[in-house]
């Protein structure tokens, strides 16, 4: 096995990331899963860690409490399961299988690509990304990517509009490129990252040598383009209508993890009710399909019983907590049992991440500030507004403190997290 990463790089099954807590390995399905291949990874998750999923807001499933000498155990347990993972360049593809809204397969481009980029051995630094979207139902506007392609519909038919270093809202466009072409551009747009680089990201060469870099990359290849208009936000949450009738249905992690044991009970569950199969998504969520539009509303009352988010507006999707003491060795607060008491007393409205509840000043679960984060200090909880868990709190409180103080702060935290 691999020396643990340092902060920054991207854990996987062969070199997973020293946490607080032991070891974490991510993986990136890029397809869905068989239900029964769901349940074996569970139980190999509990069996060489400590039994905590997690679902990330890119769509990455990572285990928990591996040590040194099962980590390689897992990572053997897993790859025996045959489950389809991105291990090279992260390239983010549509989550929804069959959707009827899209237009074009982007996991199809994405899988080609992968198969290019993996072929031209480039040296990427650990956070480069691409995303694929195909133009469905369940955007993935809100991730951000060093390259995005976003399916338009043209005179011409479906075309990839192409962006770079950022969001939906904040990427650079750069051109507009027929799918058949978009392996081979996006390869070069990669190489010329990679050319200035193991570090490189697409911002650092937009800031340095400006997109007149990444055009002279692509020649002729992309015509002109300009910055897309924003879709509404997509909610992956509860009923998604695939093709021929079918449906998948969406469910949110509470705070973004779940033990391995109530995840097989789901499988099991929705097994029984004719499902085949489930996928993680962006936003934290798992998508279990395909059902009929009737199964899918009773295998979703079950779920909300095993504890699973099945309403857009739970207000648990609003916070962030990663899993603090007594899980993590450097958390000096339960942050996920903060989260769940805080989580009673915030209005089911608003969009958005409105708390972020940290065991420590790491961040890991939120590194991006937000309307109030909760930060475990030495000196009790920290209280920060609008900021991250590394900036410095206005105040600080105990634990057993805290909750009191939320519900003292109602009416201004109304106000935040309806913001």
């Amino acid at each position: 096995m691999s020396a643990p990463l340092a902060r920054g790089a991207c854990p996987g099954l062969s070199a997973p990331m020293e946490t607080g807590d032991g070891l974490l390995a991510r993986v990136l399905p890029v397809g869905p899963i068989p239900l029964a291949t769901v349940a074996a990874f569970c139980a190999a998750a509990r069996e060489h860690g400590d039994g905590t999923i997690e679902i990330s807001a890119r769509g990455s499933i990572q285990v928990r409490g591996l040590t040194p000498l099962s980590a390689p155990l897992f990572a053997a347990a897993v790859a025996a399961l045959d489950i389809d993972i991105c291990e090279g360049v992260p390239v983010i593809a549509d989550p929804l299988e069959d959707d009827p809204a899209a237009l074009i397969d982007a996991n199809a481009v994405a899988a080609d690509l992968r198969r290019a980029v993996a072929a031209a051995r480039l040296r990427l630094a650990p956070k480069v990304s691409v995303i694929v979207d195909g133009g469905g139902r369940l955007t993935l506007d809100a991730l951000t990517a060093d390259i995005r392609l976003r399916a338009i519909p043209t005179a011409q038919g479906p075309a990839l509009h192409v962006a770079l270093a950022g969001n939906a809202a904040s990427a650079t466009p750069l051109g507009v490129l027929a799918p058949l072409a978009a392996t081979a551009v996006v390869t070069d747009l990669l190489a010329l990252i990679a050319a200035r680089g193991p570090e490189a990201r697409a911002r650092d060469v937009l800031r340095n040598d400006g997109i007149a870099a990444f055009r002279a990359a692509a020649g002729d290849r992309l015509a002109p383009a300009s910055r897309l208009k924003a879709r509404p936000r997509a909610e992956a949450i509860g009923h998604q209508r695939q093709k021929d009738g079918a449906f998948a249905l969406g469910l949110g992690l509470a705070f973004g993890h779940a033990q391995a044991g109530i995840l097989v009970e789901l499988c099991h569950l929705a097994a029984a009710h004719g499902a085949q199969s489930a996928r993680p998504a962006p936003d934290r969520i798992l998508l279990l399909g395909p059902f009929s539009e009737a199964t899918a509303m009773t295998t979703r009352g079950a779920a909300e019983r095993l504890g699973f988010v099945t309403e857009p507006r739970d207000p648990r999707r609003r916070i962030v907590a990663c899993p603090g003491a007594p899980s993590c060795a450097s958390g000096l607060i339960a942050s996920r049992a903060l989260a769940a008491e805080l989580a009673q007393h915030l209005p089911p409205s608003g969009d958005g991440i409105a708390v972020h509840v940290s065991g420590c000043a790491k961040g890991c679960a939120h590194p991006a500030p937000a309307p109030l984060t909760i930060v475990g200090t030495e000196k009790g909880c920290g209280i920060v507004h609008n900021g991250s868990a590394r900036m410095a709190p206005s105040a600080y409180l105990e634990p057993g403190d805290i909750l009191t103080e939320i519900v003292r702060m109602t009416g201004k935290t109304r106000e935040v997290v309806n913001a």
